[in-house]
């Protein structure tokens, strides 16, 4: 290891002291230097990363600015302008890569006596303020346990910065004021001859910002936890007033566009309600927010105006070296993004804040701000006048009272967006009006969730949320079921007529193994018996009968949502586990029972001998076989399969030679079959609507309804022109209970 500055001094001294005779204590005073001059060649050497560590910095920003700009494009794709947090979120992953890009103004050691050093570390305190404020937001959809451990991990970080750039505006590590420097020093170190750095006051404005900001996310958290207990109170309400009209009645399906509005109104629900993005969007510290992101952006361009001449003049002598003029320029281009959404926030909601102006409630602290706080001091556990209780009652009441102070000073805030932004709509308004609003269906209004009496929400964010279902719907569209869609166009009858006659055996009086469960209790197992006969007729084309299982294949997963979700009865999972075995050998190996469905020896067999061999085969395997747990599933299988070939026979005759009508035959039951099956749908997606507690999966849940119905629409339009039976609704989910109406009706 070699240190070249050490050596060059050194030789320097030896050459004054053999060439210049100079006295020994002159000598020994110069080598007292070299102690400094090796530890400045080592702390050099140490520092050479440090260049690198500078574009880890600037790509950490970077990270944090491309964030920024996806929550941007989202909300203007969804037509969302209060910008819900999805990308920048307070998450491990993002608290992590903040924490990367605020190492300029935590870093207590590194010296920056350049001017674009001093105003990197500027730059990042105003590109913090400027995250924070972005990331306001993201606090609403969390819940108790995710807010209060995202908000400590908040405020660890802010602190820490605060605490390090207070020392070092102690130290002088930040905005060195040298107008007491000898001029000669300046003269020799700064590369620009500039006498002044940036203006000293300017870190305190961000220390006080920065903890302002801090202190809003703490009183917009105490409000969310209460806002989110209101918001589960009048969801709850409105989920009752929307289920009302939407109970089906015997003999009719409900229509598409009463299932429509009914997905659209719990959809309006959850995006004003139950997520929350926009109730804390409206508070008015994020506005508050806003406008502290405005006065961060004019300091920082203010300040920044200045620093052109340092960069040309390539003023950073710092460790980081030219880094800091990446990490200058990469900050600063996000403290000018990251100022958009929180002003953009202001005014989205601008007209939902009117009604506090309006009615002078800038003063006036809604209970939801310190309900949070009367909660904790009701709480019992201690012995009365205790001197805990005293203490306890004491600081809650402090902490009242700051609470109402910050709520009111954010009010104030607001104001300045707000009488901006009533002036400019306003006139806005008046000039356009005449241009034709858009219209908005008023009747939704109500599923609007407002957490606070005299607030509400402008069409405009009312059309926002109606439409935002709108995609959900199209992309389910787009993986409609044409297969099924078309078999049951064209093969369905007007009255399910396929459902009464595929299984006649009990008018008869023909015996079958009696099972631990009734045979009719399963939709899919008919289905996939009807649809192993089909494809073993020889005479039909490849075509029609790929078509039939293609159609029989989309059916069986609508038919086996409904048994999950309205049939699902312990006596029934049996039987479908026992169709659903059979259809997975059909349509994976095509065997029925291990025998080849396409044998040799059917090409020679006419469609009644087909079917009587099904019969024969079905009955060996009845009389040959006993129940235990082994055979239960193949004994299900081959006891349907004897009903419907007996059936058959006794209904057409064993002298069955035409296969294309057997083939039409079937096709039509089996479409009746999943028809009639289908029928429930409507309640599939009513079911998806339900109230549920946990607000994550009631959102994703309502959000399967929307597509669900994209996906059913067509289904349920065919289905409407049936003869629907005058059924009870709770009776149509059972196969049985179809079969028992069409016996009662002869």
């Amino acid at each position: 290891m070699a240190y070249n500055s050490t050596h060059e001094y050194l030789n320097i001294v030896d050459t004054l002291s053999d060439d210049y005779n100079i006295p020994n204590n002159i000598t020994d005073s110069l080598l007292g230097y070299l102690k400094f001059i090796y530890r400045s060649e080592l702390e050099d050497r140490y520092s050479a990363p440090m260049l690198w560590i500078g574009m880890y910095i600037a790509l950490a920003s970077l990270v944090c600015i491309l964030a920024m700009m996806a929550e941007l494009v989202h909300g203007f794709r969804s037509r969302m302008l209060w910008f819900p947090s999805k990308y920048f979120t307070i998450s491990s992953a993002s608290l992590t890569v903040i924490s990367v890009a605020m190492k300029l103004p935590v870093d207590l050691t590194g010296s920056m006596p350049g001017y674009v050093d001093q105003m990197a570390k500027l730059g990042s305190m105003a590109f913090m303020c400027t995250m924070m404020a972005n990331l306001l937001l993201s606090l609403g959809p969390m819940d108790s346990n995710e807010l209060l451990s995202n908000l400590a991990a908040v405020s660890v970080q802010v602190i820490t910065l605060v605490v390090n750039v207070c020392i070092q505006m102690q130290t002088g590590a930040v905005s060195i004021s040298t107008h007491k420097e000898d001029p000669r020093i300046i003269q020799l170190t700064s590369p620009t001859h500039i006498s002044t750095h940036p203006n000293p006051v300017l870190p305190f404005i961000y220390v006080i910002l920065l903890v302002f900001l801090l202190i809003v996310y703490i009183c917009s958290s105490l409000a969310i936890l209460k806002s989110k207990q209101m918001m589960e109170s009048k969801y709850k309400h409105g989920h009752e007033v929307a289920s009302v009209d939407i109970q089906p009645s015997p003999g009719e399906i409900l229509t598409v566009e009463k299932l429509e509005n009914h997905v659209r109104n719990h959809w309006m629900m959850v995006e004003s309600g139950s997520c929350l993005h926009f109730i804390t969007a409206c508070f008015h510290p994020t506005s508050a927010s806003g406008v502290i992101c405005l006065l961060v952006t004019i300091l920082h361009t203010y300040t920044m105006s200045g620093t052109i001449k340092a960069m040309l003049a390539k003023d950073y002598d710092s460790d980081y070296g030219w880094s800091m003029l990446v990490i200058l320029i990469v900050q600063s281009i996000g403290v000018l993004i990251g100022t958009i959404v929180p002003l953009s926030r202001c005014f989205a909601t601008l007209e939902f804040k009117t009604s506090f102006l309006i009615h002078f409630k800038v003063f006036k602290v809604e209970r939801y701000w310190t309900d949070k706080f009367s909660d904790w001091k009701l709480q019992k556990g201690v012995p009365l006048l205790s001197t805990f209780v005293i203490s306890k009652m004491l600081v809650i009441y402090i902490c009242i009272q700051l609470q109402k102070g910050v709520v009111v000073l954010c009010k104030m805030i607001a104001l300045i967006p707000l009488v901006f932004g009533i002036c400019v709509f306003r006139c806005l308004k008046a000039v356009f009006s005449s241009m034709g609003e858009h219209a908005v269906n008023l009747e939704r209004s109500p599923y609007i969730l407002h957490f606070e009496n005299g607030m509400w929400v402008d069409e405009r964010t009312m059309e926002g949320f109606s439409k935002s279902v709108n995609p959900l719907i199209q992309k389910g569209a787009k993986d409609q079921p044409n297969h099924l869609i078309k078999l049951i166009r064209e093969k369905s009858t007007f009255g399910f007529h396929g459902v009464a006659v595929f299984d006649q055996t009990d008018d008869y009086n023909i015996p079958s193994l009696p099972l631990q469960v009734r045979f009719h209790d399963c939709w899919r197992l008919p289905v996939v018996t009807l649809a192993t006969i089909a494809v073993s007729l020889p005479e039909i084309q490849k075509v029609e009968v790929d078509l039939l299982l293609k159609g029989v294949k989309e059916g069986l997963l609508y038919v086996t949502l409904v048994e999950k979700n309205l049939n699902f009865i312990k006596d029934h999972i049996i039987l479908q586990q026992a169709a659903e075995t059979l259809w997975r050998e059909i349509s994976i190996t095509n065997k029925w029972l291990g025998n080849e469905l396409q044998k040799p020896a059917f090409q020679r067999s006419t469609a009644g001998e087909i079917v009587k061999w099904f019969r024969d085969n079905a009955k060996h395997y009845l009389e040959e076989e006993s129940w235990n747990e082994d055979t239960k599933h193949m004994l299900i299988c081959v006891n349907s399969m004897y009903r419907i070939t007996e059936t058959i026979l006794l209904t057409y005759g064993t002298n069955i030679d035409d296969d294309k009508e057997l083939f039409d035959r079937l096709s039509s039951m089996i479409a009746d079959i999943i028809a009639a099956c289908l029928t429930n749908l409507p309640q599939i997606i009513i079911m998806k609507c339900r109230y549920m507690s946990a607000r994550k999966e009631r959102q994703a849940s309502v959000k399967d309804a929307a597509q669900f119905l994209g996906e059913t629409t067509e289904i349920i339009r065919l289905l409407q022109d049936h003869d629907i039976p005058n059924m009870n609704p709770s009776d149509m989910p059972f196969l049985d209970k179809w079969r028992a109406y069409f016996m009662n009706s002869r």
